[in-house]
């Protein structure tokens, strides 16, 4: 019997894998589960704090595992959370986190999220994020 592949979930796992391989460089970690949760924290918090249709909106985005990820128990009446301070941002992270990582590497780990978000999404998804967050949550994309 002939193998095929689904070239459209081929692709969807290189470009997440991609972005976990950048993610991991960023932080020097070995592990790219770690990257995972990582990840996954980051954009549960972001997609937290954004109104419903920014989240749509930057979900649209995503590569498809990623959007799995993203959206995985979301619960849109619970959104948008209103979080305006830098540390209550870090806060919600580090309880997707699950785990007592010291306030400076959350931080780190969520710029490098940003950053792998900025290398992937278009300059007009990032722009458009920097309009509706705070300004203290903006300070970790790029100027």
């Amino acid at each position: 019997m002939q193998r095929t592949e689904v070239k459209v979930i081929e692709t969807t796992v290189q470009k997440t894998n991609f972005w976990l391989k950048e993610l991991s460089e960023h932080m020097g970690w070995s592990d790219q589960h770690l990257s995972y949760i990582a990840l996954r924290a980051v954009l549960h918090a972001l997609r937290d704090r954004l109104p419903i249709e920014v989240v749509a909106k930057l979900g649209a985005q995503l590569p498809m595992l990623i959007r799995g990820i993203y959206y995985e128990g979301w619960v849109p009446a619970h959104t948008p959370i209103k979080v305006h301070r830098l540390e209550d941002f870090l806060s919600l992270v580090a309880n997707y986190l699950g785990n007592d990582l010291l306030f400076s590497e959350i931080a780190q780990l969520t710029k490098n999220v940003f950053i792998v978000m900025e290398n992937h999404l278009t300059e007009g998804e990032i722009d458009h994020l920097k309009k509706v967050l705070p300004g203290p949550i903006t300070s970790f994309f790029s100027p």
